[in-house]
């Protein structure tokens, strides 16, 4: 008997697309993958909760967020960018610290829904 394999699948407009295995995300520590031409940065919290959101960090234009710390912010679980320090809510994608950028428009990473799947 083969024991059941969690996969990861997120939705970024085209139907859902299989990612990675639950297991290759290691708690806390984020995931960089392409789908659909986007690219993802996949976090799994420390509770087990997987989040999607875009890899594009918006204040220093570089691909960097899935190398991000996890953390909380009133309750909330965020990342911090690597880069210029800001927290990007995992749930919404906004910035609390900073909801607009250096060109005065809003600040937001876009965020994708997660589903598990069981394959056996």
């Amino acid at each position: 008997m083969t024991a059941a394999v969690l996969t990861v699948e997120i939705d970024v407009g085209s139907g859902w697309t299989p990612v990675c295995r639950y297991d290759d995300l290691v708690p806390g520590r984020g995931a960089a993958a392409l789908v659909d031409g986007r690219q993802v940065a996949l976090f799994r919290d420390r509770a087990g909760t997987v989040y999607a959101v875009g890899n594009h960090d918006p204040f220093s234009g570089a691909h960097v967020i899935s190398r991000g710390l996890l953390g909380t912010r009133e309750g909330a679980p965020v990342v911090i960018s690597p880069m210029h320090k800001q927290a990007f809510d995992l749930r919404s994608g906004r910035c609390p610290d900073e909801p607009e950028g250096p060109d005065g428009n809003p600040v937001q990473l876009p965020v994708w829904p997660v589903r598990l799947t069981t394959a056996h």
